[in-house]
């Protein structure tokens, strides 16, 4: 049985910005975390949740390690600040 993951398609349209690209200028540094992330292996991340089960929908790994990525490149160590 394959991971159920909760939803993650990241050139979704947003409320407002209508999308991503509006948002952050070109060259920003979210889009060089995404596009390295993209590139790393994180078959181990899905390893864990290839099993499926009974537990909630986790969120998927790329996603996760962008935020946190992203989080640390910026001096944002906090998970409550990583959140907002």
């Amino acid at each position: 049985m394959t991971a159920s993951y909760i939803p993650y398609v990241p050139e979704q349209s947003l409320l407002l910005p209508p999308t991503l690209q509006e948002w952050l200028p070109q060259g920003h540094l979210a889009y060089f975390i995404s596009d390295t992330v993209d590139a790393l292996d994180l078959s181990a991340f899905h390893a864990r949740y290839a099993k499926g089960g009974p537990r909630n929908q986790p969120f998927h790994p790329a996603m996760m390690v962008k935020v946190v990525v992203y989080g640390y490149a910026t001096g944002v160590f906090s998970s409550r600040k990583l959140a907002r």
